[in-house]
């Protein structure tokens, strides 16, 4: 694997992989690597000639309140990690080389970035939208791969794919591989390293207490009384507090007060001790 830090350096490296018309799989990435990510560089690999990887702490969609001095970063253990993926080229900015002096454009998504993570964290969203799409104008990829675990994030991306009329990766290849999950049942996730053992072991109710609630749901209950329900059992159960829990419709994001068979998503985010986790599970 190799690994660049300039966009120049770049360049030449991905015209050298598209010889003889070679496809390339992007995975763009915050770092301190775990499963779900290593599965995201599976599944590029199964579909393309070639795996770039992206390694960016992005500052633009953290909030000044936000954990982004202590967000972890271990550039050499998730290298080790990748090449054992099989990953051709690791794209790996510094923040001056994204940036530059004068950097003054930004990209924002509305509707889809609304609700949910988009209310809670204002101008996370834009900072995404900006960063994903400067990394595909970069890499120039045949798809994208992307966690349904962020998956308002990925309902944004591929909004700002169909929007801005990107055709390395087309929408349609902007690819969702489904969250990757610990043996309880949490989510795997980068920020899960924050929690205490005590917090971990309490953080496990979150995914049963929404399978419970979907088969609620599913059921007939009603949504609103299903999803009080749900944030007191979290309450109850060791969280602190719920920033949302809602059901949405799984391609606008548009909230969901009653469910009629149309594919939904729960969407859940919940503070426990120091740490914000996020998850999300299909309603059909």
């Amino acid at each position: 694997m190799q690994t660049v830090n300039t966009l120049d350096m770049l360049r030449n490296k991905l015209t050298a992989l598209r010889a003889d018309g070679a496809t390339i799989g992007l995975v763009p990435t915050m770092g301190a690597l775990h499963e779900g990510h290593l599965t995201l560089m599976r599944q590029a690999k199964s579909a393309c000639d070639h795996v770039v990887a992206s390694i960016f702490v992005n500052p633009t969609q953290f909030g000044p309140n936000e954990d982004l001095d202590a967000y972890p970063r271990q550039l050499a253990d998730d290298s080790a990690m990748l090449i054992a993926e099989g990953v051709s080229l690791l794209w790996a900015p510094t923040v001056e080389e994204m940036y530059p002096s004068g950097f003054a454009s930004s990209i924002s998504v509305e509707g889809v970035s609304a609700e949910f993570c988009g209310a809670s964290r204002p101008g996370h969203f834009d900072g995404v939208a900006t960063v994903v799409c400067k990394l595909f104008n970069q890499v120039q990829p045949d798809r994208a791969f992307f966690g349904e675990k962020d998956f308002q994030q990925l309902a944004v991306i591929r909004q700002m794919a169909r929007d801005l009329d990107l055709s390395a990766p087309f929408a349609d290849n902007i690819i969702g591989v489904p969250t990757v999950r610990e043996p309880d049942g949490l989510a795997m996730s980068s920020r899960n390293r924050y929690l205490s053992p005590e917090n971990r072991q309490a953080a496990a109710i979150l995914p049963k207490a929404m399978h419970q609630a979907i088969a609620q749901i599913t059921a007939g209950s009603p949504v609103a009384a299903v999803l009080n329900q749900f944030e007191q059992r979290l309450l109850d159960g060791g969280f602190d507090s719920i920033d949302y829990a809602a059901l949405a419709d799984a391609r606008s994001l548009a909230i969901v007060s009653e469910f009629n068979g149309t594919p939904a998503r729960m969407l859940v985010a919940a503070r426990i001790g120091q740490t914000r986790l996020i998850d999300n599970l299909p309603v059909n």
